[in-house]
């Protein structure tokens, strides 16, 4: 069968965040000697790492104002899969729910989750970031981000959280049909800038979409995260080179 590019960036991407295939990629972790210090020194692919100069994640501060208008989302439900591939949580979708950039559409691949977040806003970290991953026809990537902080619960984790497996690289269904509509700010406005992967090869060229407006999630399920992940997932903080944060 013919790989098109869209499918293309799906391999790609779950060989970059995906653990269940540890003999084909260089083994990383969050740390010690395989840690974010050292993924540029694991293998000849990740050398992106360490010498490029449009890394994520970033503190977004002293934005340039754009006047971007807010994000227009089109939200399906679909029967997903989660895994613990040992990096994050991560639940695979059909490229169902999309989004339109620059005249192009995006379709979702997958999300998954960090905790602290990666990203900073105005150097504020939050307690937990979702990453929601999407790929156009092209194969190109863009990332919408979405921080959380503690309040209230949020429905749309608990299907998450209760198919959730706590042994790595097993990958289970999430029977119960989601909405994934409350894992998104009712204020669509958000940051814009260019930026990388944030897990090894740190591939450049991905359109980042920060939203502007937390969502929130109770503290017991930020608790059922930590327990799963076992250890902060975060990349540190990387330069910006230049580069301009849009709004």
């Amino acid at each position: 069968m013919k790989t098109t590019p869209f499918f293309a960036a799906v391999l790609f991407f779950s060989m970059a965040t995906h653990a269940a295939v540890p003999h084909s990629v260089p083994h990383w972790s969050y740390e010690g000697q395989a840690g974010p210090q050292h993924w540029g020194d694991l293998s000849l692919d990740y050398q992106t790492c360490h010498k490029g100069k449009f890394q994520s994640p970033i503190n977004i501060r002293d934005t340039v104002a754009g006047h971007l208008p807010p994000l227009s989302l089109e939200f399906h439900t679909a029967a997903e899969k989660l895994v613990n591939n040992g990096h994050t949580l991560q639940v695979n979708v059909k490229d169902e729910d999309d989004f339109t950039l620059d005249g192009e559409t995006f379709h979702l691949m997958q999300y998954h989750f960090h905790t602290p977040s990666e990203n900073q806003i105005d150097s504020h970290s939050y307690p937990l970031e979702a990453h929601f991953v999407h790929a156009n026809d092209e194969g190109e990537l863009a990332v919408i981000a979405v921080m959380f902080e503690v309040g209230k619960e949020n429905t749309a984790l608990n299907p998450i959280l209760a198919a959730m497996p706590m042994q790595e690289n097993q990958e289970v269904a999430v029977k119960e049909r989601m909405d994934l509509k409350p894992l998104f700010p009712e204020d669509r406005h958000y940051y814009r800038f260019s930026g990388s992967l944030t897990t090894p090869p740190c591939t450049e060229g991905l359109r980042w979409l920060v939203m502007k407006q937390p969502v929130m999630l109770s503290q017991s399920q930020l608790d059922a995260f930590k327990r799963a992940l076992k250890h902060s997932n975060n990349r540190p903080l990387q330069p910006l080179h230049g580069r301009q944060i849009v709004e």
